[in-house]
């Protein structure tokens, strides 16, 4: 168990933040901890990701041929840079 020292203004705010949300100040500080916690330490792009990656449809359009202008763009500026 751990415990921490709060100033009056934060213990004030987390007394209002708490009833507003309708739960006891422990599982407000519990919550918080939770989302700065999975902030901090990063959940993967995938797992951010994976409830619209698959969803849209699409034939592609531009973003088909992309790869091959990015190819190229990157080709022509090697070019350049070389004497």
């Amino acid at each position: 168990m751990k415990s921490v020292r709060l100033d009056p203004e934060v213990e004030n705010q987390l007394g209002r933040a708490a009833e507003i949300a309708g739960v006891s100040e422990s599982e407000f500080i519990r919550e918080a901890i939770r989302r700065q916690a999975d902030q901090v330490l990063g959940e993967s792009l995938e797992a951010r990701l994976a409830d619209v990656v698959g969803t849209v449809r699409s034939t592609g359009g531009r973003a088909r041929r992309a790869h091959d202008h990015f190819r190229d763009l990157l080709k022509k500026e090697t070019q350049q840079r070389q004497p």
